[in-house]
């Protein structure tokens, strides 16, 4: 089938059915256009043969009529999820030919349905940054491009690679992980869906940490319906996983019903923040405007210590951070310094931390164990705590007086330049996150959904945060929300 490599998960799953292509057919497809896109720098470790492996498995399986969704889809897999035999870097000097002797969860879960892995995906390094530049493979570069300007611009990050991929048609879909914002922010950059689930919907379990009690792994797909199809495969309770929830997972296509009538949106008065852009403003009035014609009654809520959120966030993740990270010091696997005449192990521990992590890295651990410190733990961390606390109660309570979903722009702004903000406050970058990290914060699902295009024909994305446990709901609303946008744009300016 000509552009195969081009369809949603859902198109090809009835085509496999129908015997329409194959999955080797589709496979195929997808590693021409990944060898093509070399320029985009999104995929860094190629697994040909371990794809048509996997795809000729799922072609006798689709032949014996017990084929699952999944299988057969040809995916991208991020650099953070350990993949056995095959290396995960995490996009860190440090983990420099590390293959691990296990399979994560979540991939343990995708290739038991029967999808193909075409490779691993280019990151920020340790999931640590909002543009993809902090990454030792280089830059992942946005398929998008200004109007008729040909500057790179940035995919977001830390998915980066993974919205990439699956904006350029390069796999049909993609694993992706969220701390503060990085499948929704990528995904609003690229024009796809992006969905971090609640914590504890998807296992962690071999997945290279950040930050623990934030840290969650999603799909990155071309649809909401894709979503719900991959999330139903990667979801489930996980005895490895000590944060995992023994819950059931739902249907979630089953959910997409397409009616929200009836359904309460709440519309945070907090999310109005002063310099927001005309587009990003224009484009969230849109979007309450299809909701509202869908049948959903719009409510201005307020989530009060939304201001607090950036601050606590960026106290709270690089703590973790600090703390994950210490594991890395060069005697049990990755890069391990060159020593002199001399050196002991603390030596050991000092330069090869130093060659191994990059300056985003070493930022974030210095402050992490800052904030840690004797001294200062109580004025920093403690306090960084308790206000996540009251930002967990801000979402509880609005949705105890009956709110359904919320609704939010995803991002500031459209995709910038690469290298744009290389030389200004990394405040500024951090900043990307300002409408996303309070989910994390309050262990929430949320999605973005792209919903039109900015005056340099640049997608743009709004955000849907749900209720706990609640991704069915949160899904059937992206879904009226896509809908009724028809946002149909694609990326074609890179080939």
């Amino acid at each position: 089938m000509s552009g195969a490599n081009s369809l949603t998960i859902a198109a090809a799953r009835d085509a496999l059915r129908r015997r329409d292509l194959t999955a080797v057919d589709l496979t195929m497809a997808c590693l021409t256009a990944m060898d093509a896109g070399d320029a985009l720098n999104a995929f860094v470790h190629k697994t040909p043969e371990i794809a048509l492996d996997q795809a000729r498995a799922a072609d006798a399986r689709l032949a014996r009529g017990d084929a699952p969704a999944m299988c057969g889809i040809p995916l991208g897999i991020k650099d953070l999820f350990c993949t056995k035999g095959v290396p995960s870097q995490a996009a860190s000097n440090i983990l420099k030919g590390f293959r691990p002797e296990y399979e994560s969860t979540v991939t343990t879960q995708l290739f038991d349905a029967g999808a193909v892995m075409l490779g691993k995906l280019n990151m920020d390094e340790f999931a640590m940054g909002s543009s993809n530049e902090t990454s030792c493979y280089g830059n992942a570069v946005n398929p998008w491009r200004r109007g008729n300007d040909d500057a790179a611009l940035t995919p977001g990050g830390s998915s980066g690679g993974s919205a990439a991929a699956v904006a350029a048609d390069m796999c049909l879909a993609a694993t992706g992980t969220d701390t503060g914002g990085s499948i929704r922010q990528p995904a609003a950059f690229t024009g796809i869906v992006g969905i971090k689930p609640t914590y504890g919907r998807v296992s962690r379990w071999g997945i290279v940490a950040f930050a623990s009690s934030l840290d969650q792994a999603g799909p990155m797909t071309k649809s909401v319906r894709d979503a719900a199809i991959m999330l139903g495969a990667m979801a489930g309770h996980d005895p490895k996983d000590s944060t995992s929830a023994d819950l059931p997972v739902p249907d979630f296509e089953a959910a997409l019903t397409g009616d929200i009538r009836g359904k309460r949106i709440g519309i945070p008065r907090e999310y109005r923040m002063d310099g927001m852009p005309d587009e990003i403003e224009a484009l969230w009035h849109a979007g309450i405007a299809m909701m509202r014609q869908a049948g959903a009654e719009i409510v201005d809520i307020s989530l009060p210590h939304t201001k607090y959120a950036l601050p606590a966030y960026y106290v709270i993740a690089p703590a973790e951070a600090s703390s994950n990270l210490a594991r890395y010091d060069g005697v049990r696997y990755g890069h391990r310094a060159k020593l002199a005449q001399g050196d002991g192990i603390t030596e050991m521990y000092e330069k090869t931390r130093a060659e191994g992590f990059g300056k985003e890295v070493q930022r974030r651990v210095m402050i992490g164990t800052y904030v840690l410190s004797a001294g200062f733990y109580d004025a920093y961390y403690n306090r960084a705590r308790k206000v996540r606390a009251l930002i967990k109660r801000d979402f509880e309570t609005v949705f105890a007086d009956g709110i359904d979903a919320i609704l939010t722009p995803a991002t500031p702004s459209a995709a910038f330049g690469l290298g744009e903000m290389a030389d200004a406050d990394p405040i500024r970058m951090y900043l990307n996150d300002v409408f996303t990290v309070t989910v994390n914060l309050a262990g929430l699902p949320g999605i973005a959904v792209p919903v039109g295009l900015d005056r340099q024909g640049l997608p743009l994305g709004l955000q849907l945060i749900g209720r706990p446990w609640d991704e069915a709901g949160l899904l059937n609303h992206a879904y009226v929300l896509e809908r009724a946008a028809g946002f149909v744009a694609k990326a074609d300016k890179w080939w």
